[in-house]
């Protein structure tokens, strides 16, 4: 997810995966004492990090091996807390490894600095306690999951919003606070840490993971969302050319020439856009709105909660909220913090069902946690 003011994510491209495995084996090791592996980059070009007071240089080369300081290695891996990538220190150690084509920058950092740099990543630190309570626990448990789910993968999320944003940037004293008061707090579904899915404002009602993603999961449900007028995005519009959607509709493969018509053809329980189809001089295609979003990009069209229009040659698009809809709505979460209600209240509100745990020393050892 984006910066919050940037549309959310655990856009965190939750097609992300949804297998929602249970992560018992992979996550042997004790809860708060566990480390998380997070993608920061993909790089193809040289690079450096002081590691130790040394700077190192790396590099790619023709052959797709990785070489450091000028000398090939599979694999290089700093001591703990030891490497500084461009002027910010690591809180943990930092890999970089051939993938891809690339050289990967993978930091394993453990849980507690994870969730504080996630949260500086996805929260104005100027919010209130409690919200940022809530997303302390929403992003130590997707952490977890997704942890469980890519157990035998290079690194378990991404430090983007295919993931969730992930900053290197010391944590402020609100930030601190909030991840210290939920240390060890995770929400559980039958036992295992949830898909705990958020996005920055969802225009009035969240959508569940079946509208979205086609999965149903019982704790991820269409719910009505009060107190997101704050929101940069609780009303938008935007407009692109007639030209310009032709060129988009090529760009992905459903080009249909000149467009002459275009049409929503059916909305989810949320009224999100599900299916569009859109008729020129070459025939007619239809996609989903998930699909048109991704290709007219996700900072321009903010959410699949739109009407649409064809003004002049122009399409004009009015709608409300941003990102998938799915889970937490930042924006509700930090309106139900301004009204007085606290982190737990929270949780239950967009995660219903689930339960919030402090787990023991090992998963599986974890006790019920009745909040505070």
């Amino acid at each position: 997810m984006q910066a919050i003011l940037g549309g959310g994510r655990v856009g965190l491209v939750a097609a992300i995966l949804i297998a929602v495995l249970a992560p018992t084996r992979a996550l042997a090791a004790p809860a708060c004492d566990t480390t998380i592996r997070v993608l920061l980059d993909r790089r193809d070009s040289a690079f450096s990090v002081v590691s130790g007071g040394q700077r190192h240089t790396f590099e790619l080369s023709p052959n797709g091996q990785l070489r450091v300081d000028g000398v090939r290695k599979k694999l290089w891996r700093s001591e703990i807390g030891q490497a500084r990538l461009e002027g910010h220190r690591i809180p943990g150690a930092l890999s970089v490894m051939p993938l891809d084509q690339k050289l990967a920058l993978i930091a394993e950092v453990p849980l507690e600095a994870y969730v504080a740099g996630v949260l500086v990543g996805e929260v104005p630190a100027s919010w209130k306690d409690q919200a940022l309570r809530a997303q302390a626990v929403a992003s130590r448990s997707y952490g977890l999951h997704q942890r469980g789910v890519h157990a035998k993968r290079a690194y378990h999320v991404e430090g983007n919003t295919r993931s969730q944003v992930f900053e290197l940037a010391p944590p402020g004293k609100s930030v601190t606070g909030a991840v210290r008061a939920t240390r060890c707090e995770v929400l559980t579904w039958q036992g295992f840490p949830i898909l705990a899915a958020y996005h920055s404002a969802s225009g009035g009602r969240t959508a569940s993971s079946r509208e979205v993603w086609g999965q149903h999961l019982a704790y991820l449900t269409s719910t009505e969302v009060k107190g997101e007028e704050n929101s940069p995005d609780t009303y938008w519009r935007m407009a692109v050319s007639r030209t310009t959607m032709g060129e988009v509709l090529e760009s992905i493969g459903l080009g249909v020439g000149e467009i002459w018509a275009a049409q929503v053809l059916s909305r989810s329980e949320s009224g999100r856009v599900l299916k569009l189809r859109f008729r020129g001089s070459r025939g007619e295609t239809r996609l989903s709105g998930v699909k048109l979003r991704a290709a007219l990009g996700e900072s321009t069209l903010k959410s699949t909660l739109f009407e649409m229009s064809v003004h002049d040659g122009i399409f004009v698009f009015v709608g409300s909220g941003r990102g998938h809809g799915v889970g937490m709505s930042q924006w509700g979460a930090q309106g139900m913090a301004r009204r007085g209600a606290v982190y737990t209240d929270i949780l239950e509100s967009f995660f219903p069902g689930t339960k919030l745990t402090r787990w023991g020393r090992h998963f599986g050892d974890a006790e019920e946690f009745a909040g505070g």
